[in-house]
């Protein structure tokens, strides 16, 4: 429990330098340590559920946050987190390993190798129709893998064209509502361990509230984008070992 508590604070703090649930670090390392993905998975949204929301609150104190950015990602990856959360008990385990391989690509190369057309100029408008799909995508995601959505959310903000550091903080206030809805719906199929969740979020509330103050003060977007890249691409090798 201590192990798996300190490696939650880690992982936040490094996690909420781009605004991500670190769920999507957690789930894979709790699976490695023995914990059935079933029990990982509610753990894992109730963990990004309460992380960010401390972030959140250091983002709007210091007026980070575009709150109609995010209203339509809010919606739509709230609603469709459940759907996803249902889908899970269709769905089997080795398929869902295979699409949080999948995932993780994804979201690493994108960060590692997508770059806008204009360097360093972002756009300041918001595409409803784009981000409310962005929303459905991410929900469904979050609800079937446990993992919140911001890894999905992130990298297609940024081929949008949007700044890496006001994406860190969309994400961040956008990941907790569709973490909580995937949490709802494990917890109505009873797979929950109540005393591994409370000192995991715990440990998660305290590194993402510091991960997200050491992001906006000390690094440049350019830096985020690098880091989060190698992350997640070397947990998708390891997963990628492990399944196969």
């Amino acid at each position: 429990m201590i192990f798996i508590v300190l490696l939650s604070f880690v992982a936040a703090f490094v996690f909420a330098l781009g605004g991500i649930g670190a769920a999507i670090v957690l789930i894979p390392l709790m699976i490695f340590m023995g914990f059935p993905i079933n029990v990982a998975k509610p753990v894992g949204l109730f963990y990004n559920t309460v992380s960010l929301s401390g972030a959140s609150v250091s983002n709007i104190k210091n007026k980070r946050l575009d709150f109609k950015l995010g209203i339509p990602l809010i919606v739509f990856s709230f609603l469709f987190a459940a759907v996803g959360a249902y889908l899970s008990k269709f769905i089997s385990s080795r398929i869902v390993m295979y699409l949080f391989i999948a995932f993780l690509l994804f979201s690493g190369f994108m960060f590692m190798f997508f770059k806008s057309k204009k360097q360093d100029v972002y756009r300041e408008d918001r595409p409803y129709v784009a981000l409310s799909l962005i929303g459905i995508l991410a929900g469904v995601l979050s609800g079937l893998l446990g993992i919140g959505g911001g890894g999905i959310i992130s990298p297609l903000m940024l081929m949008l064209g949007f700044n890496p550091k006001k994406i860190a903080a969309i994400t961040a206030f956008v990941v907790p509502f569709s973490s909580f809805a995937g949490f709802l719906t494990y917890w109505s199929m009873g797979k929950i361990n109540w005393p591994l969740l409370f000192w995991v979020s715990m440990a998660g509330f305290a590194g993402a509230t510091l991960g997200t103050i050491f992001m906006q003060k000390k690094l440049d977007s350019k830096t985020v984008k690098k880091i989060l890249a190698i992350i997640l691409l070397a947990m998708a090798v390891k997963m990628i070992l492990k399944v196969f």
